[in-house]
């Protein structure tokens, strides 16, 4: 049976590390996120620098379609992807959408990117793409808490890593994780 990780965390936290290295092993990647870029860009709706429209635009989905409505959107590439291979979810943000995710694919784990909340508040706001101050990652960090139920898949999540070292301590935690998943492959 061919795999399904979501990888999940808080922004900043390190989560395109996770799965990048996954698709660069061969693992067919989804964003969440690509749903809001696409549906944005059919509407005409333009993409602002601090994430704003991006916010806006997901909460009026969420608010016609339903708090699990990505999930329902991304459910027939997830299932078409689980036919060829191993499948990493980028972006999955809601209890909502890992309930509706794990009633149809029970084998489904969360591997959940924690790290110092400092740290990661320094790293947004040095990184060379989209970088935030801290008030605006402080907002939507609460934003996520508070709308989007995000604190329920980091705490039921299957395996932590811990992302405050270096990148080798990393990619060794994910190796150790990944090698549980394939011993422990098709347990719930």
């Amino acid at each position: 049976m061919n795999k399904l990780v979501a990888v999940i965390g808080m922004c900043g936290s390190g989560k395109s590390i996770a799965t990048d290295y996954l698709e660069n092993q061969g693992w067919t990647k989804i964003y969440f996120g690509g749903v809001t870029y696409k549906l944005m860009a059919e509407a005409g709706i333009a993409r602002t620098p601090d994430g704003k429209s991006e916010k806006e635009f997901r909460e009026k989905l969420r608010q016609e379609h339903g708090p699990e409505c990505y999930a329902k959107f991304l459910e027939p590439e997830i299932r078409e992807a689980l036919e060829k291979g191993d499948v990493v979810l980028d972006g999955l943000y809601s209890w909502y959408e890992y309930k509706y995710l794990i009633e149809r694919f029970p084998f489904l784990k969360l591997v959940c990117i924690v790290v110092d909340k400092r740290l990661r508040y320094e790293r947004i706001a040095n990184r060379k793409d989209r970088p935030w101050a801290k008030e605006d990652t402080v907002y939507r960090d609460i934003s996520e808490i508070e709308n989007l139920a995000k604190g329920g898949p980091i705490a039921y999540s299957d395996y932590f890593l811990f992302n405050n070292g270096s990148l080798e301590d990393y990619q060794n935690r994910l190796s150790e994780i990944l090698e549980d998943i394939n011993t422990h492959e098709g347990e719930k």
